[in-house]
């Protein structure tokens, strides 16, 4: 299954992404006119306080109009690696830094309209830094346990896709939560 572009013509640059208009042909002959938002990709990460605490954030979201419990994340600039914007966004928002990282993964949120992607990452043995919010954001840092975080995500007080992700991803990772038939590295 592949596509051939036929036009492409960019109707908004915006600050974060680009909105674009595609003419597109399929493999199976049809054409087609789709709608796609370019995006430079995101990092997302989930900030282990101790063993038994992790940091989650209240924030403000407009664009669904109410404030929405999720993890700490931010777009890749330019000038940056994925691992790089973790670390900076993770100060920034939590206001602490990552001793140790690990990688969790990626993710498409939204593949039919979007190229977005957000990878994933663990950060522990945290120390307290220097909070930088960016003067539109409203956040509130949360130390949450790691039961009652998994019992929001099951529940549905967490309804952000990459905080659901991120936050299944790490407990597995950290033995807060055990997946028959998958093998968790930090358990003997």
């Amino acid at each position: 299954m592949t596509a051939t572009v036929n036009r492409r013509t960019t109707v908004h640059r915006g600050r974060t992404f680009t909105f674009d208009l595609e003419n597109i042909s399929l493999s199976n002959g049809a054409t087609v006119d789709l709608e796609v938002i370019r995006h430079p990709g995101a990092s997302a990460i989930v900030p282990v306080l101790d063993p038994d605490t992790v940091l989650l954030l209240r924030q403000y979201r407009h664009a669904v109009g109410n404030t929405i419990i999720e993890i700490p994340a931010g777009t890749v600039d330019a000038d940056e690696t994925p691992e790089s914007c973790a670390k900076r966004e993770l100060m920034e928002e939590t206001g602490f830094s990552g001793g140790h990282w690990e990688r969790l993964g990626e993710i498409v949120p939204v593949p039919g309209y979007s190229d977005e992607r957000i990878h994933l990452f663990l950060a522990s043995s945290l120390k307290p830094d220097h909070q930088d919010l960016d003067h539109d954001e409203l956040i509130e840092v949360l130390p949450v346990p790691w039961d009652q975080a998994l019992r929001m995500v099951f529940q549905g007080e967490i309804q952000d896709a990459k905080s659901i992700t991120g936050l299944l991803l790490a407990a597995q990772r950290t033995g807060h939560l055990s997946v028959p038939g998958l093998a968790n590295p930090n358990i003997a």
